[in-house]
């Protein structure tokens, strides 16, 4: 009986063997209590970046507009000259370039100004 009890547990323990076998041909850890332990750095991605565009149209004042870009893109007098006139000139030009929050915000903001003074000014924002 003792030999039945040995034979049987042989053969249980077999198939455990050939699965660890098999493991340490796949490279995967050979059982219970082998582990391999990996640090990995998280990837951080960089947030999408958005252009905030404003438009010409016939009756907004051009002081109104260098105004505006001194106000809410934080440019000087020459700056926002510049940006005035190639918006006059071409129909759309670019006050800054920002991530989705902070371009929502100043498009909000410059589009409530414009209404609050009575202007048709447009601005938007596009995926850069």
């Amino acid at each position: 009986m003792s030999s039945e009890v040995t034979r049987l547990v042989a053969s249980r323990m077999m198939p455990a063997r050939l699965a660890d076998d098999d493991r340490k041909r796949r490279g995967e850890p050979a059982g219970p209590g082998t582990a391999v332990i990996t640090k990995t750095k998280p990837q951080t991605k960089r947030p999408n970046l958005y252009r905030v565009l404003i438009l010409n149209d016939d009756y907004t004042p051009m002081e109104f507009v260098v105004h505006v870009l001194e106000r809410f893109f934080s440019k000087d007098h020459e700056a926002a000259t510049r940006i005035m006139l190639h918006v006059h000139h071409h129909g759309i030009g670019e006050c800054g370039v920002f991530t989705y929050e902070v371009a929502e915000t100043k498009v909000t903001q410059v589009m409530d100004f414009a209404r609050k003074h009575q202007h048709p000014l447009q601005c938007v924002m596009e995926k850069k």
